[in-house]
């Protein structure tokens, strides 16, 4: 549970990012981060997986698109 918690704030807050920014790539990510806390609820380790693997991939689109 204190790993949903920690990665739907991190997903929160890029999705509050992309909004005020109005920054599509960070907005999106921002919702697969909070629905992966709810999709991943029984593994910790899935969920953390899927969280750094979504936070690599916001920061790489990011960077060159």
């Amino acid at each position: 549970m204190f790993a949903s918690v920690i990665w739907g704030a991190i997903g929160s807050g890029f999705f509050i990012y992309g909004w005020k920014q109005k920054a599509m790539i960070p907005l999106f990510g921002g919702v697969a981060l909070v629905a992966g806390s709810y999709f991943f609820a029984n593994s910790a380790l899935g969920m953390s997986l899927f969280s750094i693997a979504t936070i690599i991939a916001i920061f790489w689109l990011k960077r060159y698109y």
